[in-house]
């Protein structure tokens, strides 16, 4: 097994364990996450999924390389971009930050299969109020996990090139 796939199967098992940190502070500890908090759960999920898909694919070559690297890096960017407007909106002075919108369970409440993943996008929490891990706000949390996955992917890729 080479370096890159051993990487995407690093990044398996990081984003295994986030999701699972993430369900365990909801319903575990009873943080009530906001629509920020459960695009970037769902940014994880993304990540997960598209490392593992990745794995089991063809990694000979550039090319192949290349579409793995850009096919976990976009929910990677996408998530850090979602932690880094929760940080901008922690940051304002309390009762300035405007709302983040309806929770997404009632976005989508009459979507098909709702009962399916409503426990996954369950959430009503306030996206200006940081909750902490470790004295550490959760959004930080994950841009360090993003910021990660971004760097090892593409390290990755480098020291694979021929």
């Amino acid at each position: 097994m080479n370096l890159f796939r051993k990487t995407l199967w690093g990044i398996v098992f990081l984003s295994v364990l986030t999701t699972i940190g993430s369900f365990y502070s909801q319903y575990g500890l009873r943080l009530n996450p906001c629509v920020l908090c459960i695009l970037q759960r769902l940014a994880v999920l993304a990540v997960g999924i598209a490392a593992l898909l990745t794995a089991f694919g063809r990694q000979i070559g550039k090319t192949g390389r290349t579409v793995s690297a850009l096919l976990v890096s976009i929910p990677a960017v996408y998530g850090t971009g979602v932690a880094v407007y929760q940080l901008y909106l922690q940051s304002l002075p309390p009762g300035t930050a405007p709302s983040c919108g309806a929770p997404w369970t009632f976005r989508l409440r009459d979507w098909p299969l709702f009962d399916l993943y409503e426990p996954v996008i369950r959430g009503f929490g306030d996206c200006a109020v940081p909750d902490y891990f470790l004295g550490v706000p959760l959004p930080i949390w994950s841009v360090l996990y993003f910021g990660f996955v971004l760097l090892t992917v593409w390290l990755a890729w480098a020291k694979t090139r021929p």
